[in-house]
């Protein structure tokens, strides 16, 4: 145990924040400088942030930014806000807008693929990412594949390259079918040989790369998903909403449950505590049914003929 836990802590010892260049994401760089780690990256006035998301203490000051400001608004409204009154407060309306966040953002449909790149530094495989890279991880590719560069002679890629051509594209004809084959096979072996990178996540933290880049340094693409909200469709904004107010009603019948009526000069006014958190509960299983079956995408459907 005592030896596992040393090498563990060799291993998270030696790490990088990388230098990072983003496709189409919601993270802004501090300042001007183009060479900021991606350590340093914030999200933009109307984003997530993710390093807070889920983990705000009651204590803590309370800060709708725009965002989180359309979907607030939204909760008050469908509530009753301002004709009845609402007895929910900010931080308890911040509390239901994280969790539906959070339940949108670990099923973020494919149209939400970002990217990012980072260069590999020689002997060092652990890189620390930021929260939004590695919640919804796709991918992680650093190796060259077979045509995209003129592979080594004597390499597997090489001898497989000319014994290809040789026998169906010199002498016959060409078969784009069995290059198909020959391109999977080769992933294969690559994968079982060791000469095509593979990756591994570190505690949440950490993207691993191995084999660890020994001779020269490598550009290593990141495919992840995250919630982009200047550009987020309005579909997954009103079920933000939806989820989000779901989420309310059951705090605000938790808080209207403790009394059953409330003195008023016309008899008593008659509170709604126990339909509120029927409603919430029933409410957040069909949100929950339509966010599987509507917005993240199904797994690919195979059929075999016989």
């Amino acid at each position: 145990m005592f030896l596992c836990g040393y090498i563990l802590y060799r291993t998270m010892a030696k790490y990088v924040t990388p230098k990072s260049s983003y496709g189409s994401t919601f993270g802004v760089r501090v300042g001007d400088d183009p060479s900021v780690a991606a350590s340093s990256l914030t999200t933009s006035g109307n984003g997530i942030n993710y390093d807070t998301l889920n983990r705000r203490r009651f204590t803590d000051l309370v800060a709708f930014n725009d965002f989180y400001t359309i979907i607030r608004d939204s909760i008050r409204a469908r509530l009753g806000h301002p004709v009845i009154r609402v007895e929910l407060s900010e931080f308890q309306v911040l509390t239901a807008i994280d969790e539906a966040i959070s339940r949108l953002d670990y099923h973020a449909p494919d149209w939400c693929i970002n990217y990012m790149t980072f260069q590999t530094q020689i002997g060092v495989g652990l890189y620390k990412l930021p929260k939004f890279v590695l919640n919804n991880l796709q991918y992680a590719a650093y190796k060259k594949t077979l045509l995209s560069v003129a592979q080594q002679e004597g390499s597997l890629e090489f001898d497989f390259f000319i014994k290809y051509f040789q026998e169906n594209f010199l002498f016959q004809d060409f078969g784009v079918a069995d290059f198909f084959i020959l391109q999977t096979s080769l992933k294969t072996m690559r994968r079982v040989l060791g000469r095509e990178g593979m990756f591994n996540v570190v505690n949440g933290e950490y993207l691993q790369l191995f084999p660890v880049p020994r001779e020269i340094t490598e550009q290593v693409v990141v495919i992840f998903k995250a919630l982009n909200t200047p550009t987020l469709h309005h579909y997954y904004i009103n079920w933000l909403q939806r989820y989000a107010t779901a989420v309310s009603k059951g705090i605000l019948g938790q808080i209207r449950g403790k009394y059953t009526t409330l003195p008023s000069p016309a008899g008593g006014a008659q509170l709604n505590g126990a339909a509120l958190v029927q409603e919430c509960e029933a409410e957040k299983v069909l949100l929950m049914q339509e966010l599987l079956s509507e917005i993240e995408e199904p797994p690919a459907a195979f059929t075999t003929f016989g």
